[in-house]
């Protein structure tokens, strides 16, 4: 009868080199995993560093475009333009730096399909302001040609206006009236004529006679003449419930000796006038001067001895 065999235990050695491989295997997970974990942490922080940089970086090119809008809008203001949408623009890009601060990758996107929006508004307004430019300096040429010819013009009318007041002045020298033939007599008591020189006592009334001479150019009207009698001091010999007055002469009043209305009609009419002065006239020369209008007809002198 045989011996039953005993079954030999493995040996101690073999165990542990399989814990130890599983170890080692789950050491190199273990690592794989802190790994791959770093990497994607590494890889988050490089996204956010990207996004931020991106971020700032449109952020910073809305700030430039909102500069540019405002010279845009100034400079289209300046030529007369419409700056409703850029203004509109303005407002919206204003909005959009206020509220943005972080944004992810779509919204840096959706902000960048907005800057290019803003550029080609702004790519499309440059071409209106060189337009509105032409258009301004068309119409500055045009406007300071019509104001050459507007200076012409003025020029011409002032001339046109200054010739004719001195042709007014030319008619209405020509058309003032002239005595001519102009006479003095003194009339004593009984109505008898006497030529200067006079003595005082031979003179109770003054008669001054002259004509009207012809004048083709003076109008057919009513004329006021005034005669006025001045002896050796320039004193007018005058007396109001005579028939004196006065009159307007170099724009001062003056007296007037005797006057009388007529129809002046250009027919070389003789007139005559008579000044009693009711007192003697001293010794002296006096002067007799015709006016109508506030101008002189002409004169003539006289001297009592």
């Amino acid at each position: 009868m045989s011996t039953p065999t005993t079954p030999v235990p493995a040996p101690k050695s073999n165990k542990s080199s399989i814990i130890i491989a599983v170890l080692s295997i789950i050491v190199v997970l273990q690592s794989i995993k802190i790994y791959m974990d770093y990497q994607d942490k590494v890889e988050v922080r490089e996204q956010l560093s990207n996004t931020e940089e991106e971020l700032a970086t449109t952020l910073q090119r809305l700030n430039e475009i909102k500069a540019e809008l405002d010279v845009k809008i100034a400079e289209i203001q300046k030529l007369g333009g419409d700056v409703s949408e850029l203004q509109k623009a303005k407002a919206e890009v204003e909005a959009e730096l206020k509220r943005t601060r972080r944004a992810d990758a779509k919204k840096i996107q959706e902000l960048r399909d907005k800057v290019e929006g803003y550029e080609e508004l702004l790519k499309i307004k440059d071409e209106e302001l060189e337009k509105l430019k032409s258009v301004n300096q068309q119409l500055f040429t045009e406007n300071r040609s019509l104001k050459t010819q507007q200076n012409k013009l003025s020029d011409s009318l002032r001339t046109a206006e200054q010739t004719k007041k001195e042709l007014a002045s030319k008619v209405a020298l020509a058309s003032q009236l002239k005595a001519e033939n102009m006479n003095v007599w003194a009339l004593n008591e009984k109505g008898k004529e006497r030529e200067s020189p006079f003595r005082a006592r031979q003179i109770a009334k003054i008669k001054v006679e002259f004509t009207l001479a012809d004048n083709k150019v003076a109008p057919i009207e009513g004329k006021k003449i005034l005669v006025r009698i001045t002896d050796d001091n320039g004193q007018v010999i005058f007396d109001v419930s005579r028939g004196s007055g006065t009159f307007i002469l170099n724009g001062k009043e003056e007296f007037y000796t005797a006057a009388q209305e007529i129809l002046f009609d250009n027919t070389r009419q003789k007139l005559t006038f008579f000044y009693e002065k009711g007192s003697d006239y001293p010794s002296g020369t006096y002067t007799v001067e015709a006016f109508t209008d506030s101008y002189s007809l002409g004169k003539a002198q006289f001297v009592v001895k």
